[in-house]
């Protein structure tokens, strides 16, 4: 029921918002150049990687496709219609295609990377016995607080320090209670209360 809802959604929402893709796309390609994705490998399972697609956010620098996770450090890198993207995640509209493909659901934990899962084995083979997700419990609920810790970060070292020692553990407690409630009612519920607190921006 779960890949069947994630499938229907996925599709309904691309036929909706392939406009809005378009404008974003020809946006960024103009004011930015290409590429106009952003395409790094993240975590399906411990084991077995994906390609995570979305709109490019950030001055292009390829060595940064896997070089952990963006604070302070990495903030003056961000483009002006980047920031807008974020701000009401549009940069995530590209994982529709991920979705699609099975890499990802909806609701879940958000697919992390590989050095993290090398660097916690037992941990995330609790976590991603569930698909990654484009939303859940964990980025709804700790996303600002985790933006706010590392954008104090001024060197990717401190930001890796703070992201391993602080978000990590906490982002995982959640993701875990969400997999002993995951449902399709749950999701609906999830993926509403995201787009409440998008659209509150």
């Amino acid at each position: 029921m779960k890949r069947l809802f994630d499938i229907t959604l996925a599709v309904l929402l691309l036929l909706l918002t392939w406009p809005v893709i378009l404008v974003i796309a020809l946006a960024i390609l103009r004011r930015d150049g290409a590429p106009v994705f952003y395409v790094a490998e993240r975590m399906k399972t411990p084991e077995q990687p994906f390609n995570l697609i979305k709109f490019r956010t950030m001055s292009n620098t390829p060595e940064d496709a896997n070089a952990g996770v963006t604070g302070g450090d990495k903030a003056n890198r961000i483009t002006p219609i980047g920031r807008t993207l974020r701000r009401f995640r549009l940069d995530e509209l590209p994982q529709l295609i991920n979705v699609l493909r099975g890499d990802m659901s909806f609701v879940g934990p958000r697919p992390p990377l590989r050095q993290y899962t090398e660097a916690f084995p037992e941990l995330y083979g609790r976590v991603l016995r569930s698909r990654p997700g484009v939303t859940g419990l964990a980025t709804l609920h700790y996303h600002r607080h985790e933006e706010r810790l590392i954008a104090s970060a001024t060197t990717p070292q401190e930001t890796e320090a703070i992201y391993v020692r602080r978000c990590v553990p906490r982002k995982a407690a959640l993701d875990l209670i969400y997999q002993r409630h995951a449902s399709v009612c749950f999701d609906i519920r999830i993926l509403w209360q995201t787009l409440a607190k998008v659209a509150g921006k």
